[in-house]
């Protein structure tokens, strides 16, 4: 094709090539209802998934749109889409990474750390706070103004705000992702997990397929789970960030407990969560349509 040609040029070309009979897109912000317009007579469906809130976003040209967030399919639904349950499901690579018994980290967080979300933030400033005693790794993806304005010359600069507490930027670690996200998750005992503030009582990112699916016992804040995510049983749950420490303490104190509660999160995700079950039920719900 032409090198002027864009991207979305390219990629109808290759489903039309390919004889494409269902679209299935995880990122239908950026291929929304224009683009399902012109796909090629050979697909018969479209399906995206979506697990964010997306106000002005157009998804109506999609067959369906999927998640794991009841509150946000009902959102969906609300305005005219067609729209499923869909539950992400346990990548068997990790499996291995979940074998690993060597965890020098006590706690360890991947993700972003905002103050505009204000509930994570509160959780991610008290337990940083405990640095000195605990191991403690966040893997924070920083924005561009954030970097200049914790560089020395940034400093110089009136961007106080932008610039993150002390203790997180104490135990701040580069981002992680694909296979070095699985390592980073196989060195800790517990990985933190939080909601941002838009979720709403609603539970199931993907941190908590990953955390549990890595061996690794996963502490988040409570609210409505997935079917066998329970509190004390295959994870822990806290109410605040005055909660969470004494949480972690008491659950690093007993680490016999704690490795139990890890290893039946693991079990759960690879027997209720199994890939093969999430391809029958992706069939189902195409055959659907």
């Amino acid at each position: 094709m032409p090198a002027r040609t864009n991207l979305s040029e390219i990629l109808l070309a290759q489903i039309e090539h390919h004889g494409t009979e269902v679209f299935y897109n995880l990122d239908p912000m950026r291929y929304g209802s224009d683009f399902v317009r012109r796909l090629p007579g050979c697909v018969k469906h479209s399906i995206a998934w979506r697990a964010a809130p997306s106000p002005g976003a157009d998804f109506a040209a999609y067959s369906l749109v999927v998640c794991n967030f009841p509150s946000i399919i009902k959102s969906y639904q609300d305005r005219g889409w067609r729209s499923a349950y869909l539950s992400p499901a346990h990548d068997p690579v990790m499996d291995r990474y979940a074998a690993n018994t060597e965890r020098p980290i006590d706690v360890l967080f991947v993700g972003g750390y905002s103050r505009h979300h204000r509930r994570r933030a509160e959780v991610l400033e008290a337990v940083a706070a405990q640095r000195r005693e605990l191991n403690i790794v966040f893997h924070l993806d920083r924005s561009r103004l954030t970097r200049i304005a914790e560089s020395p010359l940034g400093r110089l600069l009136p961007l106080k705000k932008h610039r993150r507490p002390k203790e997180i930027c104490a135990v701040t670690a580069n981002p992680v992702f694909g296979r070095d996200l699985y390592a980073a998750l196989s060195r800790a005992k517990i990985v933190l997990n939080g909601a941002v503030d838009m979720a709403g009582d609603d539970r199931g990112n993907m941190r908590c397929f990953e955390a549990m699916g890595c061996g690794a016992l996963m502490v988040s804040d409570a609210g409505s789970y997935p079917d066998g995510m329970i509190d004390g049983q295959t994870m822990c749950t806290y109410d605040s960030s005055g909660q969470v420490v004494d949480l972690l303490r008491r659950l690093l104190a007993q680490p016999s407990e704690l490795r139990h509660v890890a290893q039946r999160g693991h079990e759960l995700l690879t027997v209720a969560y199994d890939k093969n079950l999430q391809w029958h039920a992706f069939q189902k719900l195409a055959g659907l349509l």
